[in-house]
């Protein structure tokens, strides 16, 4: 159960809060002073602080530094009763993790909470790269393939520095993981580590969300704001699905790279951050060069070192240990007591394609787990999932994955319906399996199941350059 602080010198404040929280399955403790406040973190350290910013005595701004220096990762966020949040951008600067301004609605609280104790997991959660490196609490990169030996080998080599790092591979493939590992095993690792999924926030709000804005910088933006670069200063920005980031904004992530340097969203005053970048992306970004889609200079400051994480495809032989790990960890999350997986189904999933790679494999497991009522999990507790569907059987997952489409593009009049479709889908597997394979043509032309002079002549039909 996480364990909320609520510090304001108003008792009703503090009853609605230890109610509201409490009755959501937060433990909260209050305090009416900064003075107690600092004293309880001491002797237990909470998950998260809410912390009024005008006190009597030690005021919310100066418990802040004090709180930061007991524990520079310690989430605290302030409250304002004022119309003017000056103070509140102030505590921001101090460290704040983000400011709430009264009165606030229970949506808007629970909504805050629910996110602080998301970054806070993945800054106080430590990642392992050995099973012997840390406790089963803890997360942990399972692998002993000899593609994650190497990937182990690489979060060696470069956590210790403030190099930019680029993790390339398909979604669901642990990028974040492998981000977080590299976070926990760097200087930075007592510092923020925060996460922006560039696909995720329309591109209109993204440049707001990492370089903030000022008060009037466009409709709606009614304060200013602290943007992720400012926050995590000291710290480690992770940005994920970096390749879907606009062009104009990708400017501007230039400049970070180069001097540090950024504006703020409405202002014309260069503000200055020290913070490490690991980029993610699922896309090729040289192929995004060539469509103009995708910076050149960003691309080389970017790929100063780079990870290719392997799709779980090509290391089939840590299927197994994966499949054992989400066992024992949704065995704790679940309170149940599995014993293991048949034989079977672990060699079904040892033959299954998994287009989901890990993430895949870890929904199925835990599924699995909720449905099975036997010791071992077994290829029945599976019904209804689509590898369970499909297992074995690459016709019957392609016929799933494609009905849809195909549904889409009767819609569409014309009578070269048929050889578009032949056509196109020829062209997609044959561009992907190159991409996959980095261009070898050997490799590409195997994972197709056809022969290097069918593949050759394939590609000089579409007029394609990638041969090597």
């Amino acid at each position: 159960m996480n364990k909320i602080l609520v510090v304001d010198d108003q008792k009703g404040v503090r009853y609605s809060f230890k109610k509201i929280l409490g009755e959501a399955g937060y433990e909260v403790a209050t305090a009416s002073s900064g003075e107690e406040a600092i004293e309880l973190t001491a002797k237990s350290e909470p998950d998260l602080i809410f912390m009024d910013v005008k006190m009597p005595g030690m005021d919310g701004l100066e418990t802040l530094k004090r709180l930061k220096e007991m524990n520079p990762k310690l989430l605290v966020i302030m409250m304002t009763a004022y119309s003017t949040t000056e103070k509140a951008i102030t505590a921001m600067e101090l460290g704040a993790y983000d400011y709430l301004t009264k009165p606030f609605d229970n949506r808007r609280l629970t909504e805050i909470i629910k996110k602080a104790l998301e970054v806070r997991k993945k800054m106080f959660c430590p990642v392992a790269v050995d099973e012997t490196e840390y406790e089963m609490e803890h997360e942990r990169i399972v692998g002993s393939s000899s593609a994650m030996l190497e990937i182990f080998k690489k979060i060696g080599q470069i956590a210790g520095s403030d190099m930019t790092a680029l993790l390339r591979g398909e979604s669901g493939t642990g990028k974040e993981l492998i981000a977080r590992a590299i976070y926990n095993h760097s200087p930075r690792a007592d510092k923020y580590f925060l996460v922006v999924n560039c696909a995720a926030i329309p591109d209109t709000l993204l440049e707001s969300e990492l370089f903030g804005h000022e008060r009037g910088a466009f409709t709606g933006a009614d304060t200013k704001r602290i943007g992720r670069f400012e926050q995590c200063h000291g710290g480690t920005l992770f940005l994920d699905e970096i390749g879907d980031m606009p062009l104009a904004l990708q400017a501007k992530i230039l400049r970070v790279l180069q001097d540090g340097s950024f504006t703020r969203l409405g202002s014309t005053e260069p503000l200055k951050c020290n913070v490490r970048i690991i980029a993610a992306t699922n896309k090729s970004l040289e192929e995004m060069l060539k469509q103009g889609k995708f910076r050149e200079d960003l691309y080389y400051r970017l790929n100063v070192i780079s990870l290719h994480i392997p799709p779980l495809r090509e290391r089939r032989e840590d299927i197994k240990d994966l499949a054992q790990h989400f066992l024992s960890v949704f065995n704790k999350e679940l309170n149940k007591d599995k014993k293991g997986i048949s034989a079977d189904t672990l060699k079904i999933f040892e033959e299954y394609h998994w287009p989901g790679n890990v993430r895949e494999l870890e929904n199925v497991m835990h599924r699995a787990m909720v449905l099975c009522q036997k010791d071992y999990i077994s290829h029945e507790c599976c019904t209804g999932l689509p590898v369970a569907e499909g297992m074995g059987k690459p016709a019957a997952v392609m016929e799933n994955y494609l009905l849809e489409a195909i549904n889409s593009i009767f819609s569409y009049s014309g009578g070269s319906i048929y050889q578009d479709f032949l056509s196109t889908a020829e062209m997609l597997l044959i561009k992907k399996a190159i991409e996959i394979t980095h261009g070898n043509q050997v490799q590409a032309a195997k994972l197709l199941g056809i022969s290097r002079n069918t593949l050759r002549r394939k590609l000089e039909g579409d007029g394609s350059n990638n041969k090597k």
